[in-house]
Order: C-alpha cells, then structure tokens, then sequence
C-alpha cells in the first residue's frame, strides 16, 4: 500500500507540480486556439497600462524663414488594474491511496502521481473552460464574473470610450435590398474596425465573426449570401449539415461559435455576432500575475500554477490545487463592435 509519507517527496513539490500541469492538455477551445492573446507574465499583482492619445493634426502653412508650428504633445494616462486570482482545489483521500496498487513497473510514487494527474486534469479543464470565459470577455469589453452578473472591468469605462452600438443587420427581412448586406459589413464592421486600429492594419490582418446559433443560421440563409455562392464550388459549404461551421462572405470569416453544452455559461447570444481582429500584435493582452506563494511571489507570473496541500492535522488526505492570476483585455476597446439580428 502506498505511504502517505510519499508526498513530502521532491515529486510533489510546487515546482514539480506545475511543471507537471504545463504539459497537460487544455479543453479545446476555439478562441484560445486562435492564439490572439499575447500573454506575458508581470511580478506585481498590479498591471499598469498608460494610454497615449495619438492626436492626428493638420500641418499649416507657413513663411519661409520663420520658425515652424510646434507640435502638440500627446496627452498621456495611467491606469492601474487589480489582476483577478481564479483557483480550484480537489482532494485525494487516504482509502483512494489505499485501493491502489502499485502494477508492473510503475513505483508508488509513480502510481499515486497518476491518480493526483486525474485529479489535475479535471481542475485544468474548469480552468481552461475560465480561461475561454475570460477571453471572450475581453472581446466583449467587459470582463464578467463566473457568476455572469458580478462585473470585474468595463474597459470602455476604464479607458473613457464610448461603447460602440450594436450593428443591427436586418437579417429577417422578407424582401432584402440586393447588395445591402455587403455593403453593412463594409461601413459598418470593417470601416469603424480599420480606423479605430489606425496604422497598425496590414495585409495579414482579418475579421472573424463569432456567431450565435439564430444569427448564424439567419446569415446563412440570406438571399444575398445565397446569390453570392450560387455556381461555386465553395456553396457546399452552406448546403452542408454540418454544424459549428465557418464560411467567409464580405471578406469577414463567420464562424458559429461553440461554447458550452448549455449554451450559456460559455457561448454567443443565441442573436448576436462578435466581431474579432486577428493579425495585429499586442491588440488583446493576457497579462499574468505571479503566485502567492512565499516561492513564487516577486518572480515572472506564469500561466498556470499548481500545488499539493497536505491534511498535517489528521493525515487522511492532500489536496491538489491550481492557481491562475490573468488579466484578459484588448487594448483597442474601440474597435470591439458585435451585431445582431432582428
């Protein structure tokens, strides 16, 4: 029978734990496989982020010989953001120890880490599943809560922007204007997108549309999406019954986002689309804090912690425990739109 004893081995230390928990799959998850957040760890539980206006002017005419208008500087300001902590625990009790027996070649040590990894990896996937959460969030704006009410940062608050209107794009309509709906994704997505990323768009930047179910299905079904597909090979993809599908249209890539099963811990409005931009360094941000642990605190903040509580009172159980510090935010709120249908 294993030994309790076991785990004030070197196996189970803070650092070997989340060594071990780094090379642990993550749940799929589409936004995080995009790999549009940057992510970087800061040694403070505080992340400060300076804003520079960068004021665009005319430059006057002027005489020869007479010295040239001075410039205006940029106003500069500086906020300070409380990066959020998320952390689960589970236990593994002294009977589960017990009921396993060491097979083969596999040491004790060996055979209880393999029981303490399911543990780990039932935590990872609530965590990984936090993580899809918070990043959706920032590409909302506005940074929930687990309980979807409890509101951690407005950023268009935070940075003094006026939140932009939803798009309404008239999707249900029974007699479409032929050519209305390209022309609403070019003045009204990718136009307001463009200017509010200013001198950073280039060739590899482009639009992703995450949808919901209704709007997906609506946009789909469209007449003018329809026409535009008609005699192309490409069309099999909007007569395919394949759902969660993506397809492109108006140089946008739409994608009917899956989320959670119930369609509401993690998704997109049943009506609503959210329009993402992929290419531009630096546009979303994933800003790790460090641990708070007395062998961590002060060092470079990683993504993911993990570590083993031991029961020193009683000795029945350890508990294994996973720690993440992440802030999640884009640094253009601006140019964070979302649409619906009607």
């Amino acid at each position: 029978m294993p030994s309790m004893d076991i785990f004030n081995s070197d196996a189970f230390s803070l650092i070997t734990m989340t060594q071990a928990i780094e090379k642990l799959s993550y749940v799929p998850s589409f936004i995080g496989s995009l790999g549009i957040f940057q992510s970087e760890g800061i040694t403070t539980n505080i992340a400060s982020i300076e804003q520079v206006g960068n004021t665009l002017t005319l430059v006057p005419t002027s005489q020869r010989g007479t010295p040239p208008p001075m410039g205006v500087t940029d106003k500069r300001s500086l906020r300070n953001f409380s990066i959020p902590r998320v952390a689960k625990a589970d236990q593994v009790f002294a009977a589960e120890v017990q009921s396993v027996r060491a097979f083969g070649t596999e040491s004790e040590v060996q055979t209880v880490a393999a029981l303490i990894a399911q543990k780990q990896m039932k935590l990872m996937r609530d965590l990984e599943l936090t993580m899809e959460y918070h990043r959706l969030g920032a590409l909302q704006g506005k940074l929930y809560d687990s309980d979807g009410t409890t509101l951690i940062y407005n950023y268009f608050t935070e940075f003094g922007i006026a939140e932009p209107s939803e798009i309404d794009f008239d999707l249900d309509n029974a007699s479409p204007t032929d050519g209305a709906l390209v022309t609403l994704i070019k003045n009204s997505v990718k136009r307001p997108i463009i200017r509010a990323l200013g001198g950073v768009v280039g060739p590899d930047v482009s639009i992703i549309g995450l949808c919901g179910d209704t709007f997906f299905d609506q946009f789909v079904s469209h007449p003018e999406v329809r026409k535009t597909y008609l005699n192309w090979t490409a069309a099999e993809n909007l007569r395919s019954a394949d759902v969660f599908s993506t397809f492109r249209f108006g140089e946008v890539d739409w994608v009917n986002y899956r989320g959670t099963d119930d369609n509401s811990t993690v998704a997109i409005g049943a009506t609503k689309a959210k329009f993402i931009v992929k290419g531009v360094p630096g546009l979303y941000r994933r800003i790790n804090g460090p641990g708070e642990t007395l062998e961590t605190v002060n060092t470079v903040g990683k993504e993911t912690y993990s570590m083993l509580v031991r029961d020193l009172q009683r000795n029945m159980w350890v508990q294994p425990e996973v720690y993440s510090y992440p802030l999640h935010m884009c640094t253009r709120p601006e140019a964070l739109l979302t649409g619906r249908n009607t």
